[in-house]
């Protein structure tokens, strides 16, 4: 049956309307999705900006971390340093060596055997030890107290009978004694004998350089004598300057006489301790 004009007319707006609506949504549907899509690429472009900044925030906070682990290791020389000066400077200026006392008596330790006893002293961070070979001999065990006095199970590296040296080990971290340089010591110069006379452990007396290069059993010339106390149980330990280095280690006096001690100049001791050390590990235990 055909469609009556006014109903054509109806159909037709309807359409024209449905039309409309369609494109009308379509704008606003798509201007919803152009105005999601900028929103989208704003959050994004904020979160890069976020994630940028944190990075460079991380960054700084490194390099500043950093720099404070710098500033305190400069810190900690810096007071070591003046500390040592000042040590010195009291050794020089008023005759107190209790500062490098102090400081040296932690790295001297007691040597023990089942037949006697003496010292020795701690030339580096992982525990090796520095004493006379007399000082072991006979004995057929060895071990080690600390100025802490803990006990430790000892390891004989070596040693070398001419010039009455024996290199030890013990296990942990220390903090070692420096060796000086015993071509600088000078006649008159104040020193210390830090050991173990007779059983007393840890005891200290002071002296001066009598003189340098003299001659010991071995004839050769390289002792430092001196007029600190020296007395059985010495043996081994350290003959410290006013700078808290060794000069020598301490090794015998002449017979009972009183102020004739004798130590071995620490640049033999340097030498020897690491030609014992290269046998062992080829390399230098002391720079």
């Amino acid at each position: 049956m055909p469609l009556k004009k006014r109903h054509k007319i109806m159909i037709g707006g309807f359409s024209t309307i449905v039309i409309i609506y369609m494109v009308v949504a379509g704008i606003l549907i798509n201007g919803i999705i152009v105005k999601q899509q900028l929103n989208h690429n704003e959050v994004l472009s904020r979160i890069n900006d976020i994630k940028s900044s944190q990075t460079e925030t991380e960054s700084k906070l490194g390099e500043l971390t950093e720099s404070l682990i710098e500033t305190q290791k400069s810190l900690n020389l810096l007071d070591a340093s003046l500390k040592a000066e000042l040590n010195e400077i009291k050794a020089s200026t008023s005759e107190d060596f209790s500062g490098i006392i102090e400081d040296s008596l932690e790295s001297v330790v007691t040597v023990r055997t089942d037949v006697g006893q003496g010292t020795g002293f701690i030339l580096s961070e992982d525990g090796y030890i520095i004493t006379n070979a007399h000082v072991l001999a006979g004995g057929r065990e060895v071990s080690v107290t600390d100025y802490e006095q803990d006990y430790h199970v000892t390891s004989l590296v070596g040693y070398n009978v001419t010039f009455d040296l024996a290199l030890l080990k013990i296990s942990g971290i220390y903090n070692p004694i420096i060796l000086g340089n015993s071509n600088d010591v000078q006649i008159g110069e104040k020193v210390i004998a830090i050991g173990n006379p007779l059983g007393l452990q840890f005891s200290v007396s002071e002296g001066i350089v009598s003189g340098v290069d003299r001659t010991g059993s071995n004839g050769l010339n390289i002792y430092i004598q001196t007029d600190a106390a020296l007395n059985p149980g010495n043996s081994g330990g350290p003959l410290i300057n006013k700078r808290g280095e060794v000069i020598g280690i301490n090794n015998f006096k002449v017979g009972d006489s009183e102020s004739l001690g004798f130590a071995l100049e620490s640049n033999y001791i340097k030498q020897v301790v690491n030609q014992i050390y290269q046998e062992k590990t080829g390399n230098d235990l002391i720079e």
